[in-house]
């Protein structure tokens, strides 16, 4: 606890705090009527310092604390509504530890319908003593507010404000105050083919009339009618119908909420909303009804041009068979392809070949079938017929942007490329930049201009600008113009980038400018109001207004941003839950709420609205047993679904190590902790980290870690700014009761970017598990990881094995691998595409960090390898596209065929010296193309074990095509192009 002790207490605190106790005479009279209004209600500070957030103020815990980051400063206590108010109760912890100290505060009120606060209080001095007051001042206070704010201008014990508690005593004034009940609906029992009506009852239970306003009513959590409520007098009632449609079969939680948008100003808003006891069950409609439960593809993972054949499972829902005949009907790009679909019993499912083919086009598509196309059967719904995936071709992910490239764009500015080592940690903008090239902006008029290949409605920017003279980052604006016309400025940031430090340990660099600096890149991104078409010319241009001293560009990517999805049906929002999107307050506490509604089966599914929702804790499982931050507890058995990673966005505004509660120190306080069965898809994740470990070994926090368990799939989720992206495993030793290692733990269409660390790590004994079709970009650790790490159940059995990473496009590691895998075995890297690493190798199988040992085979296949490598510790040791480091353990049992290494900067494929053997490698269908300080193939002098090449050609290597160094124990099989191994 920070700044507990304290001097003498001063005269004048004593006297000031006799005055106050003198003045609350007169108001004991009438204490028994006034309430704390501030508990429970939202808090909000203009900064806070370290562990102690604004929240802590009105907890009901006088051992947890708010304080500033600094003084003046100021804590607000939103109220909700009009109160007439009777006093400020302001506590801190009586625990005779905390010294005595006087603040200076003021006390303000701001009306419902105002926007100035006006004073109610004037600047006091008030002495808080544990043994004379118990740290505890009341301070009285006359006038009606629904804001009311503390105004802290000096504390004689800390250098920011602090508050353990605040109480605002009072009643509330004269407003309506809204109720829904008595909800029915009918028919009383329906099936899918019946129109259902919903009823009930508003009422003004406030004492002033109301408004006209609305009521929704929602099934399984999602809106489906509303209806209009006239002005009501107070105590007044009105009845209220809403026709809801047909609904499938199923049973659906029936709420109703009124004033939804709260437009109307009341006493209590908290009890606007019903939901019934019992659900609403909707029986199966006798009949027919067809559904596409998938789609799949043979070849599953085609190459670019190969004739391609799909099947469709087709499943009757219904209560009665489907006769054969019916068309099936699978479309993807320009090709329609149909079937025809057998008899189908009900309760069944067929598997529909269609016919004909498609010819794999590079990137891939979208797959799309439709049962019964030509609407031949009369179904009992006719909503449900249509299924789409993606399919993903040759080599990256499929990602629905169209990246350009500043160097490859029309400029007026600087071109900057990078040296011929591409020498990383000394302030270096081009070798941090994609194709270690882009374009510096130093003068008004300067732009970089990018013309779009496809409809773009968003723009992401990679850029570098100045960090602040002290450190800590920060804000300008560049212009965006399209065809010539200023369409808004992009708002960019150096906060998250610039660290300082000659070290190549991650925790001795800090924030603190000085010396040399990486990690200079960040990116911004914004939705822009309408849709480009391909063909627009996209203008970064640095306008007057745009002041920072330099601009660096390195890319943008351009995409088609769909609107947001619609809430599916029997997903409840955590807006039902009292989050609110857009407002800058603390939606943690119902997000955590509509977690654990659905972990205890109140609801199906949790929905995450479209809004930028702030989250300053990590979500879990409450532990019972309370066995503190290092223990956690993930959720298990939940679904959380967004409305698509531009729209449903989650953010937090703390750094992890100045957050209070939970907060790990490396799993911070955002994002999610999972154990086991969890699906969590189309929404972003928005750290603030601004550094790994250094300056007090803060942390960046982890945005999805726990235990993973298995049937845990997350898809398309956007995450930025995290120490981790994901980190899959906990120690054994960490609740063994719990141990759960990942198991067929499914990651599909991920964003992961600006990390201080690992992108995704599988460890401790993770197996069975996929990385695809996802983008990494800028992570300060591997990207890509398998650590089959010793912190487990059972050594022999819990070893890392049968993960795949498989088509994923890997950018800019700025520290580290682009994958890697320690130790296990029957691990595969296979279709990604790896570019521009700092400093380490594009793939690296390495039993440093102390794994189990490797065994069975290692895959690294059919990956495109560009301009990786580099040179690290110290600038002594280099790497190569491709390295094996066998540091104590052996590395048996790897193949690595049909590969790309192209414009490496050290050597194509390094066997690295080290203590084991690097057994039976087989390099098959490989080209190495320009090795640029360094060799094809090269084998260190300390390298043992041996390799076996077939079709390998290498050309332009400076050092030559296969190097083996004197005291090398490494042979080599075979020889590219007819060449033999140099010794």
């Amino acid at each position: 606890m920070r700044w507990k002790r304290l001097t003498g207490q001063s005269i004048t605190g004593l006297l000031i705090a006799g005055m106050v106790s003198v003045g609350l005479l007169p108001v004991a009279a009438s204490a028994a009527e006034a309430t704390d209004l501030a508990r429970g209600k939202p808090v909000v500070a203009s900064g806070s310092h370290g562990g102690y957030p604004a929240a802590n103020a009105n907890d009901g815990k006088v051992n947890s604390y708010w304080e500033s980051n600094g003084l003046p400063a100021d804590l607000t206590v939103k109220l909700g509504a009009d109160a007439d108010l009777q006093s400020v109760v302001v506590k801190l912890n009586p625990d005779p530890i905390w010294g005595s100290r006087t603040q200076d505060i003021q006390v303000l009120g701001r009306a419902q319908d105002g926007t100035a606060f006006t004073s109610l209080r004037a600047r006091a001095g008030y002495a808080f003593n544990p043994s004379g007051n118990q740290n505890t001042v009341t301070i009285p206070v006359a006038g009606r507010a629904a804001d009311l704010q503390l105004k802290f201008f000096t504390n004689t014990g800390a250098p920011g404000a602090q508050i353990a508690e605040v109480q605002v005593l009072g009643t509330a004034a004269p407003n309506p105050d809204l109720t829904v009940s008595a909800l029915s609906w009918s028919p009383s029992s329906p099936s899918e083919t019946d129109d259902i009506t919903v009823q009930g009852t508003v009422r003004n239970a406030g004492s002033a009339a109301s408004p006209a306003t609305t009521v929704n009513v929602s099934l399984g959590g999602v809106v489906v009618g509303s209806a209009p409520v006239g002005p009501l007098a107070a105590g007044a009632s009105a009845p209220v119908s809403v026709a809801v449609g047909k609904r499938p079969q199923g049973s659906y939680a029936v709420s109703a909420l009124v004033d939804p948008t709260d437009t109307v100003v009341e006493s209590d808003n908290a009890n606007n909303s019903r939901a019934t006891a019992s659900p609403l069950v909707v029986g199966q409609s006798p009949g027919p009804d067809l559904e596409v439960r998938s789609i799949s593809s043979s070849p599953a993972n085609p190459a670019v041009g190969a004739a391609v054949t799909f099947t469709v499972a087709v499943h009757n829902r219904g209560t009665s068979a489907v006769s054969a005949g019916t068309v099936t009907r699978l479309t993807v790009g320009s090709t329609t392809l149909n079937g025809t679909t057998p008899a189908i019993a009900a309760g069944a499912t067929a598997n529909v070949k269609v016919s004909g083919s498609w010819r794999a086009e590079s990137g891939g598509a979208t797959l799309t079938a439709t049962a019964d196309a030509t609407n031949q059967v009369t179904e009992t719904s006719e909503t449900n017929n249509t299924f789409a995936r993606s399919i993903v071709v040759g080599r990256g992910a499929a990602v629905p942007y169209t990246e350009l490239e500043a160097e490859n764009a029309a400029y007026r500015g600087t071109l900057l490329k990078s040296d011929a080592e591409r020498t990383f940690g000394h302030t270096n903008f081009a070798t941090e930049s994609s194709g270690r090239e882009s374009v510096r902006l130093d003068a008004t008029g300067e732009f970089v201009e990018f013309t779009s290949t496809a409809p773009s409605n968003s723009v992401v920017v990679r850029n570098s600008i100045p960090d602040a003279p002290g450190g800590g980052g920060r804000e300008a604006t560049i212009s965006l113009y399209a065809d010539g016309q200023f369409v808004r400025k992009v708002d960019l940031s150096s906060k998250h980038s610039w660290l300082y430090g000659n070290t190549d340990s991650p925790e001795g660099l800090t924030n603190t400018p000085g010396g040399d600096a990486r990690r200079l890149f960040d990116e911004s991104h914004a939705l822009l109001t309408q849709t480009y078409p391909a063909g627009t010319k996209f203008r970064l241009q640095r306008d007057a207004s745009d002041n920072a001293s330099f601009y660096i560009i390195d890319l943008i990517d351009l995409e088609q941003v769909a609107a947001p999805s619609s809430q599916p049906s029997g997903c409840v929002s955590i807006t039902t839950y009292g989050a609110v999107a857009n407002d800058g307050i603390d939606d943690t506490a119902a997000i955590q709420r509509a977690v654990t509604a659905n972990q205890d089966g109140a609801i199906d599914c949790v929905w995450i609205p479209a809004g930028q929702w702030r989250q300053e804790q990590k979500i879990l499982t409450d532990d019972p047993l309370d066995r503190g931050q290092f223990n956690q507890v993930g959720i298990r058995d939940v679904t959380i679904r967004g409305a698509g990673m531009w729209h449903s966005q989650l953010y937090t505004l703390t750094p992890p190590h100045e957050a209070g509660g939970i907060n790990h120190p490396h799993e911070g306080n955002f994002g999610f902790d999972i154990d086991e069965n969890t699906q969590i898809s189309d929404i972003a994740i928005f750290g603030s980290g601004t550094i790994r470990g250094g300056d007090g070994n803060h942390e960046g926090g982890v945005a999805l870690n726990g235990r993973f368990g298995k049937n845990t799939k997350i898809s398309n989720v956007w995450i930025e700014h995290a120490n981790v992206g994901v980190w899959a495993g906990r120690d054994f030793t960490n609740i063994p009761e719990l141990w759960n290692p990942g198991d067929g733990v499914e990651f599909t269409g991920m964003r992961v970017r600006n990390t201080y660390a690992d992108g995704i790590n599988f460890a401790n004994g993770t197996r069975n598990s996929t990385v695809y079709n996802s983008s990494f970009r800028n992570t300060g650790d591997d990207a890509l990881a398998v650590w089959s790490s010793k912190y487990v159940k059972d050594q022999s059995v819990d070893i890392g094995h049968d993960n795949s990473f498989r088509n994923n496009t890997i950018q800019l590691p700025w520290r580290a691998n682009g994958i890697a895998i320690y130790g296990g075995y029957d691990n595969k890297i296979e279709n990604n595409l790896i570019s521009d690493t700092m400093n380490y190798p594009a793939i690296m199988l390495a039993t440093d960090h102390d794994p189990l040992p490797f065994s069975g085979q290692t895959l690294i296949a059919n990956n495109g390898l560009y301009r990786t490598g580099g040179a690290f510790w110290n600038e002594d040791q280099e790497f190569g596209a491709i390295t094996l480091f066998p540091q104590n353990l052996p590395i048996p049992g790897v193949t690595i065929r049909d590969t790309d290494i192209i414009d490496s900067t050290y050597d194509g494929i390094q066997f690295k010296t080290g203590g084991g053997l690097m057994r039976d490698v087989t390099i098959e269908n490989v080209r190495i193309d320009k090795s640029n300080n360094g060799s094809g193939i090269l084998a260190m002098g300390g390298a043992r074990g041996n390799a076996t090449l077939r079709d390998v050609t290498i050309t332009d290597s400076r050092d030559g095509h296969v190097l083996i160094e004197p005291g090398s124990q490494f042979t080599v099989s075979g020889a590219p192009n007819g060449a033999r191994a140099k010794r």
